[in-house]
């Protein structure tokens, strides 16, 4: 039961993600996202994906994706594996829109040139998708897959405070998400090794408190939040998580003050219309 009561009480936080940070994917009801089912999540095959994928191409389409991929095959040196990656990459982007082959040419073009630009980049692909992946399989794909390239770029810096607050986020917005405290609490520790040396740092306050959210620790996550919004009054990210962690602690009357508020800094019908349905239940 509190599981649930604290994934159902995220709901409109992921909602406001699906408006500041997009999604590739087609938008389907919240309930997939507040999914408690606990058992075992099947692993992703991105190859037996990008196969079915292939299958939907027009014929132009499939020749073009069916060379580009026997020229990686053909690489014969990093170099031209990278490129060819690249090239895959962009395709599977721009001609097919498909976001799970694209981020992964680009995620092994990353680790070929192994720079901290490139990690990062491919990285937050990753982070900025799975913060509203609504299918579990797919969310514990790309968290893994994520987590394993910010690793890599802070093996190259380890003292990049953004890309620990990056790590943290991927494990709290991953299978924290879904109800897994070890995965919430080792998301806490990366984010908490940036507030000891710089508690202004407003995006790492944000993600605990988001972790705190998530986590069921609702007073915690309440106190970080307040402290973002007071410095950042206008992050409508922060705010919505703030309407979320009153709820879930039963203070109705500041979540729908919050959630209010949201809508406001937002500004868009339909997030309007889902945080108004989300007041209904409160009161």
């Amino acid at each position: 039961m509190k599981n649930q009561l604290i994934l159902i009480s995220a709901g409109i936080a992921l909602l406001i993600a699906l408006f500041l940070f997009g999604r590739t994917t087609s938008n389907k009801s919240l309930a997939a996202a507040e999914k408690t089912e606990k058992s075992s999540v099947k692993a992703f095959d991105i190859e037996q994906y990008i196969g079915l994928e292939k299958a939907k191409l027009t014929p132009n389409q499939y020749i073009i994706a069916n060379k580009l991929a026997n020229n990686l095959i053909a690489a014969n040196s990093t170099v031209n594996k990278i490129e060819a990656n690249q090239a895959l990459a962009a395709f599977w982007k721009d001609s097919a829109k498909s976001f799970e082959p694209y981020a992964f040419y680009i995620s092994e073009g990353s680790k070929l040139d192994n720079s901290e630009k490139n990690l990062t980049f491919a990285s937050r692909i990753f982070l900025n998708n799975l913060r509203a992946e609504k299918d579990e399989v797919k969310l514990n794909w790309e968290t893994t897959s994520a987590i394993n390239l910010f690793e890599r770029a802070l093996k190259l810096n380890p003292d990049n405070d953004d890309l620990k607050i990056g790590l943290g986020s991927c494990y709290i917005y991953g299978k924290g998400r879904n109800g897994n405290p070890q995965e919430t609490m080792q998301g806490i520790q990366q984010l908490l090794s940036v507030v000891r040396k710089d508690s202004n740092n407003m995006q790492a306050q944000m993600m605990l408190g988001v972790g705190g959210l998530v986590s069921g620790q609702f007073d915690k996550s309440i106190e970080r939040l307040n402290k973002v919004v007071t410095l950042q009054p206008q992050n409508a990210e922060a705010v919505a998580y703030l309407a979320d962690a009153y709820a879930g602690k039963g203070d109705k009357a500041n979540a729908v003050k919050w959630y209010n508020v949201s809508k406001r800094l937002l500004n868009n019908p339909h997030y309007t219309e889902e945080v108004d349905a989300r007041i209904k239940t409160l009161k």
